[in-house]
């Protein structure tokens, strides 16, 4: 079923554990991953970044990603990850992404609040959510999701003081942090800053993200997850998984691409479920069947209620 971050994520930051986004350029990689969360029963997140659009463009992406999450047995949000411009966030919210990311985290702070605040309120109207960026998360040498490698990470962290004002001030329904984290491979193991987590995620109520998850160590992942992050971002993982099914399969010469396909939907997919599983994921679709009633939807159902029940005595 499609849903938004709000009915995975909700659920996720009150049960201790984390959600993962993968991104699906192809039917393939999208194939693997409603497989995983399909054989898991978790919630899962799909999509793609800006940055890889030239490799699965956003309205053809769009043809196949929404359908499938519609039809799923779970719930899947159908994201659209560091959109960096006002045009592709919108135009993946009128394809019917039911999330988009819009990332300012280079802009100036005052720019970054007011630049997403515009597009929350614009998500809010499609029923969307949106996801923001405070701090930078950076790109390890030849990431595929960008460009932007960082001499000295830490002078990018986010500042925890900042991040209530910010999530106050813009209204994201999920927050994506810099805590030592960054995209694509690490040549080093990274450090995270545990206690910046810790911290934020008192400051905030809205759930936490982690991008750049591929290449962490499984500690570090039940480790941040306990610490507040609600959401994990993977892509290289399963990226490779791909590639390397096909390598294995194509050493027979007299293979064809029929072929290479099942092998990289099956490598994606147990690739994926090793990490819904390491998330603690696996088995949350059948507990919260994606719904997640805030104390606001609450309230609203409640007066809807008294008011028929009103209408009905008053006849």
């Amino acid at each position: 079923m499609l849903v938004n971050m709000n009915e995975v994520l909700r659920p996720a930051k009150k049960g201790h554990y984390a959600v993962g986004l993968f991104n699906a350029v192809n039917l393939e990689l999208a194939r693997g991953i409603i497989a995983a969360a399909e054989s898991t029963r978790s919630p899962v997140i799909m999509g793609s970044a800006e940055i890889l659009l030239p490799y699965g463009p956003l309205e053809e992406i769009s043809y196949y990603l929404i359908p499938m999450a519609k039809k799923a047995s779970v719930p899947v949000v159908v994201h659209l990850d560091h959109g960096l411009t006002y045009d592709t966030c919108v135009k993946a919210l009128k394809l019917g992404f039911s999330s988009v990311m819009y990332d300012c985290s280079t802009d100036s702070y005052e720019e970054n609040v007011r630049k997403v605040k515009e597009m929350a309120d614009i998500a809010h109207s499609y029923g969307a959510t949106i996801e923001g960026e405070l701090g930078h998360v950076g790109d390890n040498e030849g990431s595929a999701e960008g460009s932007d490698h960082m001499a000295d990470p830490s002078a990018f962290f986010t500042d925890p003081a900042l991040a209530k004002d910010f999530v106050e001030k813009t209204g994201v329904d999920a927050l994506a942090i810099a805590v030592g984290n960054a995209h694509g491979a690490y040549k080093l193991p990274p450090k995270l800053d545990f206690e910046r987590i810790r911290t934020i995620a008192k400051t905030v109520d809205v759930p936490l993200v982690l991008h750049g998850g591929s290449g962490l160590t499984d500690n570090d992942f039940r480790q941040a997850i306990q610490d507040g992050i609600s959401k994990v971002n993977i892509f290289t993982d399963i990226n490779v998984a791909a590639v390397e099914a096909e390598f294995k399969k194509f050493s027979d010469m007299n293979k064809g691409i029929i072929d290479l396909i099942p092998a990289a939907v099956e490598a994606v997919k147990l690739a994926t479920m090793e990490k819904m599983k390491l998330f603690s994921s696996d088995g949350k679709a059948d507990c919260n069947n994606g719904s997640s009633m805030s104390a606001e939807d609450l309230e609203k159902i409640t007066k809807l209620v008294a008011a028929e029940v009103a209408k009905y005595l008053n006849k």
